[in-house]
């Protein structure tokens, strides 16, 4: 645990632990959330195969610009040169102005498209909300899933991420984001009619 960091950056990324605390208690309070299980699992289907397109988008950027080591050989080669240098601020400093901009563009149609499929899927903002945030949840664990699964990486729960770039750049370790997503489905879950 000497990697351990209890803190994302900047501080008020931390705040984003409460999401899913202050939903489940709103939630609970006003009766709980009227999405059926249909809805959850169709919309999480989706957040799967959006995880994979974005691990798969992530990928293809690194290697394009020479951050992802072994990019021209086998995907088990890209695995075991990437594991090791998978360092997230390190990536960030490198990567070209225009590939911020757009990365930063795909981060913005990252949310029209997860909001997108909230109302799409239901009819009052409580519901909406519920499913943005099932959907947000589902399809961040799953990009990290098909990260490690194609790539190997995150080595550990303890690996340095840049979690978002909107408005500035969000770092924290794996496990902060992985923590604030089973949070937020459980809360979901549990406030289900």
């Amino acid at each position: 645990m000497e990697n351990f960091e209890l803190l994302a950056k900047p501080w008020w990324i931390n705040l984003l632990i409460f999401i899913p605390i202050v939903a489940y208690y709103i939630w609970k309070k006003k009766g709980g959330i009227t999405v059926s299980k249909k809805t959850l699992l169709i919309s999480a289907f989706f957040g799967i195969a959006f995880g994979v397109v974005e691990a798969a988008v992530v990928i293809y950027l690194r290697a394009s610009v020479g951050l992802l080591p072994g990019y021209g050989g086998t995907l088990a080669q890209v695995a075991k040169l990437s594991s090791d240098i998978y360092q997230q601020a390190m990536i960030l400093s490198t990567l070209p102005k225009s590939f911020v901009s757009l990365e930063f563009m795909r981060e913005v149609a990252t949310m029209v498209m997860l909001v997108s499929v909230a109302f799409l899927a239901e009819r009052s903002t409580r519901g909406r909300f519920a499913v943005f945030l099932w959907t947000f949840a589902v399809w961040d664990i799953s990009y990290y899933a098909w990260l490690w699964f194609t790539v190997k990486w995150p080595v550990s729960l303890l690996s340095p991420d840049v979690l978002f770039l909107i408005p500035v750049p969000w770092f924290s370790q794996v496990w902060f984001a992985l923590l604030v997503s089973v949070l937020t489905m459980g809360a979901v879950w549990v406030n289900r009619k």
